[in-house]
């Protein structure tokens, strides 16, 4: 079992940044990827962006968050990353970080998920 803890989530202005966290534990991730995730209210849950745990790993951003979001891991630490910059009204959503086998942007790839924290963005 793999369990996942976000944090850092909140209220921000437009333009504002915010750096979210997800903590891992439990079956060892090196061999893992790891994605994140957002769901706004009344819409499907849509990728942003994934990174292998271990080893040359490239990252893969959803298009409408390249060149302001950038995700990370500290292996030491066993946390994920989520960066987010420049941040717009329609960043809004819960976002969830998940643990799957297959680097992917589809949710069905990913096997675990963490409860998820709310990121507001107010104009």
């Amino acid at each position: 079992q793999v369990q996942l803890v976000e944090s850092g989530g909140g209220l921000v202005q437009v333009g504002g940044s915010l750096r979210l966290s997800c903590a891992a534990s439990g079956r060892t991730l090196s061999h893992y990827a790891m994605g994140w995730f957002r769901q706004a209210p009344g819409k499907e849950r849509e990728f942003v962006a994934c990174i292998r745990w271990r080893g040359i790993s490239p990252t893969y951003y959803a298009d409408s968050v390249k060149g302001r979001f950038t995700i990370s891991n500290d292996n030491d630490k066993n946390t994920v990353y989520l960066q987010m910059n420049s941040l717009k009204p329609e960043d809004t959503a819960v976002y969830y970080c998940a643990a799957g086998v297959t680097i992917a942007t589809q949710p069905g790839q990913y096997d675990y998920w963490g409860q998820g924290t709310q990121v507001t963005v107010s104009s």
